[in-house]
């Protein structure tokens, strides 16, 4: 059986099924105790968009998300990151048997996997699996809160968003799939200018407009975001952020900050 392993297990998270528990614990309390706006834990989102850093950088904000995401009965959850290690064009699938978490393996929905291949020319660069963190990251939350459901992961390389639209609208026709796409935001600017370049990717995604999105926006999953926003369109969704942070918050470092934000995609 082919595994996608957990090349990233005890570095951007904890390789202990014990500790991963302890910290979503640790952030639901944080979540219960401090959330002001209550009605947003009874949101039931069709998709998420969640970040990607070690958890004790910004696994809180995606938290938020996925334990929310769980509130829907679904079949699979496609996890949808940009590429970090390996160039390549279009997009690639995880055309493994199961995918390893320390929560314990998840299967892969091949058979839905190679429907997509036919139908959007899905292909698979490997070597891009191997390591790829934004990805990797959604799926021990996966597993701790759908731990029956499937998933296929997709990373996508050079590739112009519009096609991952067309990809992430087919796969939202379906009641039974749950879309994650994979974002942190501004990278290793002072706090202050952080701020104003995540400011203009919470306005494009609040108000889904890729317009306001170029206008600055410089989120690394900037393409998954765009493909979204023009899907959640089509389908008159709606999103509502639900966290944003930034590295700072915990480093205490104002001169090299990177932005998280986690946001729910529906009706």
């Amino acid at each position: 059986m082919s595994i996608r392993a957990a090349g990233n297990a005890g570095t951007f998270y904890p390789d202990s099924a014990v500790e991963i528990k302890s910290l979503i614990e640790m952030f639901n309390d944080a979540l219960d105790k401090n959330l002001k706006r209550k009605e947003l834990l009874n949101l039931e989102p069709r998709a998420i968009i969640s970040p990607h850093a070690g958890y004790i950088y910004s696994g809180f904000t995606a938290n938020f998300a996925h334990r929310i995401l769980a509130k829907r009965n679904v079949k699979r959850v496609v996890v949808i990151g940009p590429s970090h290690h390996v160039y390549f064009r279009g997009i690639s699938g995880s055309f493994f048997e199961s995918y390893q978490t320390p929560l314990g393996d998840i299967a892969i929905d091949k058979e839905y996997l190679h429907v997509m291949r036919k139908l959007f020319g899905i292909g698979f660069a490997k070597e891009a699996h191997n390591l790829e963190h934004s990805t990797e990251t959604q799926m021990p939350f996966i597993k701790y809160y759908q731990p029956n459901v499937e998933v296929i992961e997709l990373i996508y390389g050079d590739v112009h968003y519009k096609e991952v639209a067309k990809v992430v609208s087919w796969l939202l026709e379906d009641s039974l799939t749950s879309v994650v796409i994979s974002s942190d935001l501004s990278h290793f600017h002072d706090e202050e200018r952080a701020h104003s370049l995540d400011g203009i990717c919470i306005n494009g995604i609040e108000n889904l407009d890729n317009d306001i999105l170029d206008m600055g926006c410089e989120a690394c999953g900037i393409t998954g975001i765009k493909a979204i926003v023009q899907s959640a369109k089509e389908y008159n969704l709606k999103s509502t952020i639900l966290d944003y942070r930034t590295s700072a918050d915990v480093t205490g470092d104002k001169e090299r900050v990177v932005g998280y934000l986690s946001a729910a995609i529906g009706k």
